[in-house]
């Protein structure tokens, strides 16, 4: 018999479910919010607003798309955190009905830990024990993966994301939100080295982004007293600029991390995943004697798929949630 599960993410701006039967993906229906284009950023009450009417639609596109049925479902897991605590909420309290109403297991999933398990979903697929960067809006990491539900964090950002900086930057060029994929199309055809930001000098693994943001912030504003079509004038060359400091700075630690785990299987998973020069440069140190696994974009971004496996996992060793379990907006590993 198949272990069939229901997905469900909402841990942000994009509800999503999907159906995983033994580790295969069935389906994945995403819902991506607009609404919080015209703010600059995720304004959390109208994102979770979003989520409770589109979860209905979208958990039922998934069944249907997976030529399934709910009779067919063996457990229903949810992502409890990180993220918006609203957002979070409407996909927990969707999941325990579900399985409170089908009489099926609930499954936690952490959002960060899903997004390092959805290597798992396609081939080739990394070897124990691997390193992973993990890179998205909220959330730089460096994580060692010693098997599918155990992991350790090596190093990470002790302020911003590299995502947030990535946008934060973008918004300053005048960018909509989220800008960060403009940065990096934009950046196509520019000079990297045409305008050098600096990167942040912390020991050890740790990342910081903080202080690029206030780099670029006050050069532009020095520079548009001076020419007011500065930006228009530059803008390949700053986003190519931007971006090579951003995607130095990630690598710089990887590859630090690589020399003092003497690991050299290496994965980048998380929305910034789908950056070109990242995937770019990981896939370039193959040559070098990496062995390196980027994910399908489909499975880069906030997606319920990644939920399903991880929670597959989590089925096969009986790690189930009961009906207390609460979404925890700071979730750890």
């Amino acid at each position: 018999m198949s272990i069939n599960i229901l997905a469900i993410e909402s841990s942000c701006d994009e509800t999503s479910a999907a159906i995983i039967s033994d580790g295969k993906v069935l389906s994945n229906s995403i819902f991506s919010q607009q609404v919080h284009e015209i703010y600059g950023g995720v304004v959390p009450e109208l994102a979770s607003r979003a989520h409770q009417k589109q979860i209905i639609t979208i958990v039922d596109k998934a069944i249907e798309q997976s030529r399934t049925s709910k009779k067919d479902l063996d457990a229903i897991a949810f992502t409890c955190g990180p993220g918006l605590l609203g957002s979070l909420l409407v996909g927990v309290s969707f999941a325990k009905g579900f399985a409170l109403a089908a009489g099926i297991p609930l499954i936690s999933v952490n959002h960060m830990q899903a997004h390092i398990l959805a290597h798992f979903i396609d081939e080739p697929k990394p070897s124990f024990p691997f390193l992973c960067l993990t890179v998205s809006g909220g959330h730089t990491q460096i994580v060692r993966i010693n098997d599918y539900l155990d992991m350790e964090i090596l190093g990470e950002t002790r302020d911003d994301a590299v995502g947030e900086a990535f946008d934060k930057s973008a918004k300053m060029l005048g960018f909509p939100y989220p800008g960060g994929y403009l940065i990096d199309k934009y950046a196509r055809g520019g000079d990297p080295y045409r305008f050098i930001f600096p990167k942040s000098d912390i020991p050890g693994l740790d990342y910081s982004f903080s202080g690029i943001k206030t780099a670029v912030l006050y050069f532009l504003r020095d520079q548009l007293k001076a020419d007011e079509k500065f930006i228009k004038k530059n803008i390949h060359d700053l986003c190519a600029s931007i971006q090579h400091t951003l995607i130095e700075m990630l690598f710089d630690k990887l590859i630090l991390a690589s020399e003092m785990t003497g690991i050299t299987e290496i994965a980048i998973a998380g929305g910034v995943a789908a950056n070109s020069l990242l995937r770019e440069k990981i896939s370039f140190k193959q040559k070098s004697g990496w062995k390196t696994y980027i994910p399908k974009l489909e499975y880069c971004t906030d997606n319920a798929a990644m939920i399903g496996i991880a929670g597959y996992f989590k089925y096969l060793r009986k790690n189930f949630s009961d009906l207390t379990v609460s979404p925890d907006a700071r979730m750890q590993f």
